[in-house]
C-alpha cells in the first residue's frame, strides 16, 4: 500500500539538526522524497544516509538560504533531481536573546537574515513549483509550513527581535494562505514552545541562564519528534482540509 506522501516532494530547510532533521525523517517514512538544505553539508550526508538505509530517498542540498541566490539555486538542484515540488518546510531559525539596550546589532542581522529573509527567498524560489503540482496528481494539492514559535504569540522580555522575527513569520504565512489557498497551496504555520535542540545553544552562558535555562528546569520539554509529527500532521490532510496554524507546547510550560 502506498504511503501518504509516495510521489511528492518535500524541501526542508535547517536539515542538519533538530526539528529539520526530525521533519525529514518523519516526511521520509511517510513515502515523500526528502532535499535537505544546510550549510553543514555533513550533517546531511549522515541523515541523507540514515534515510536512504531506511528505505527512503534524500538529496543533500548545502545552501545558505540567506543568500537569495543560494536559495534560489537550492530549489532548482530540487527540480532537476525530481522534476517537482509539493511541500516546503521553512525550518531553518536562529535564537539569539538578550536585552534590546546596548545590543549586539550584527545578532539582529543574522536572525533577521535567517528567520525572515532567508523564509522569504526560498517561499519565493519555490512558490511556482507548489502551484503547480498542486494543479497535479497525486494529490492535487502543495503544502508549505513555516516553523515559528510560541515567541510568535507572545512578547517576552530579552526576546524582542527573536519577537519581532517570529511574529513576522506569522503574519506573512497568513497573509501568503490568503493568497494562493483557492489555488490549493495550503499556508500555515507550526509554533513550538519549548523543544530540546541546538536553537539556545548559540547564545552567551548569562543569557542561556536567565532566559533559556529556566524553561527546561523542571519542564518535561518537547522532543524534535513531537514538532516532525506536528509537520506530519498539516500535511497529510485530506485535500479539502487545512490547518492554518497549529501551536504544541510542553504540557507543563505556562
Amino acid at each position: 500500500m502506498a504511503s501518504k506522501l509516495t510521489g511528492t516532494v518535500a524541501l526542508v530547510t535547517g536539515a542538519s539538526s533538530g526539528i529539520g532533521a526530525a521533519t525529514a525523517r518523519r516526511l521520509a517514512e511517510l513515502g515523500a522524497s526528502v532535499a535537505l538544505v544546510a550549510r553543514r553539508k555533513d550533517r546531511l550526508e549522515v541523515l541523507a544516509a540514515e534515510i536512504e538505509q531506511a528505505g527512503g530517498t534524500a538529496l543533500v542540498v548545502a545552501a545558505d538560504i540567506t543568500d537569495r541566490i543560494q536559495a534560489e539555486g537550492a530549489v532548482q538542484q530540487v527540480l532537476e533531481r525530481f522534476g517537482r515540488l509539493d511541500t516546503l518546510v521553512n525550518n531553518a531559525g536562529l535564537m539569539l536573546l538578550g536585552p534590546v539596550v546596548g545590543a549586539d546589532a550584527e545578532e539582529w542581522d543574522r536572525m533577521v537574515a535567517v528567520n525572515v529573509q532567508g523564509l522569504l527567498y526560498t517561499t519565493r524560489a519555490a512558490l511556482p513549483h507548489l502551484l503547480r503540482a498542486a494543479e497535479q496528481g497525486p494529490r492535487q494539492v502543495a503544502d508549505i509550513v513555516n516553523i515559528g514559535s510560541n515567541a510568535g504569540r507572545v512578547a517576552s522580555k530579552g526576546f524582542g527581535v527573536y519577537n519581532a522575527t517570529k511574529f513576522g513569520v506569522h503574519a506573512f504565512t497568513e497573509s501568503l494562505r490568503q493568497e494562493v489557498t483557492e489555488r490549493h497551496v495550503r499556508v500555515g504555520v507550526l509554533e513550538p514552545g519549548a523543544v530540546e535542540s541546538e536553537l539556545g545553544t548559540h547564545n552567551k552562558p548569562e543569557v542561556r541562564g536567565e532566559l533559556i535555562d529556566p524553561y527546561f528546569e523542571g519542564t518535561e520539554v518537547l522532543a524534535a519528534e513531537d514538532i516532525a509529527d506536528g509537520v506530519a500532521y498539516m500535511v497529510t490532510r485530506p485535500r479539502h482540509t487545512a490547518v492554518g496554524e497549529l501551536w504544541i507546547m510542553p504540557t507543563e510550560q505556562a
